[in-house]
């Protein structure tokens, strides 16, 4: 299994690493900083050993296994340097959370609604859920009081749930707010999301959309 440095230090944009499995097209790192597509939070971008990585993916026993170009030439046991391209990772971050922020509300709004799909991209992200009707007249109150926590500049706790480290199984929590599972990587203060604007989409039959955008955070 890989040890997942993103979880220990999510503000790190390197490490050092060793390859334990390699292939034509593919390697395999004891450890990394580099997040692999999981939760609807999209893969980071970067490199390992300066080589391009092509796609990251998460399996389910915990590895992370990264496609390279075929012909990389890395072998097991060989060190390695791993990077992220940080600026994408922090957008990452601040939509992962500020997506975090509205589901919350949403969920509290419209109980029994059912999440159905949520995509976490640099510029923008969404949360699908099935409804019976436009959820357009809630935005407003949604997103003040989503940005209401934003300008609190709350302290967020990222950690694995207890017991659960051999499982892997973490959590966000804002004190007074929400405790939520979740396995991706998190900010350590709500102020850095910057201001949250939200739109409604319509996907289908049955189905509302809520898309997220958060405006750089002014220090």
């Amino acid at each position: 299994m890989t040890s997942k440095f993103f979880w220990i230090d999510p503000y790190a944009t390197q490490c050092d690493a060793t390859v334990i499995g390699a292939g034509v097209d593919w390697v395999e790192l004891d450890r990394t900083v580099f997040f692999a597509e999981c939760g609807g939070q999209e893969s980071d971008h970067g490199t390992i050993a300066d080589l391009p990585v092509r796609r990251a993916t998460l399996h389910d026993d915990g590895r992370i296994v990264y496609a390279l170009d075929p012909g990389h030439g890395l072998t097991p046991r060989q060190a390695v340097k791993v990077q992220i391209d940080w600026a994408r990772r922090y957008a990452l971050m601040r939509l992962h959370f500020a997506a975090e922020i509205v589901l919350e509300l949403a969920v509290r709004h419209f109980p029994g609604a059912e999440r159905i799909g949520a995509h976490i991209a640099p510029d923008k992200a969404r949360i699908d859920f099935v409804w019976p009707e436009s959820v357009a007249p809630a935005l407003p109150g949604i997103a003040e009081a989503a940005n209401a926590i934003v300008a609190a500049d709350r302290p967020i706790v990222s950690a694995f749930a207890p017991g659960q480290e051999t499982a892997e199984r973490r959590y966000w929590e804002i004190e007074g707010f929400a405790r939520v599972p979740c396995g991706g990587t998190h900010l350590k203060r709500s102020g850095e999301i910057g201001a949250i604007a939200l739109k409604r989409r319509n996907p289908g039959k049955g189905k509302e959309r809520i898309e997220i955008s958060a405006a750089a955070p002014v220090r």
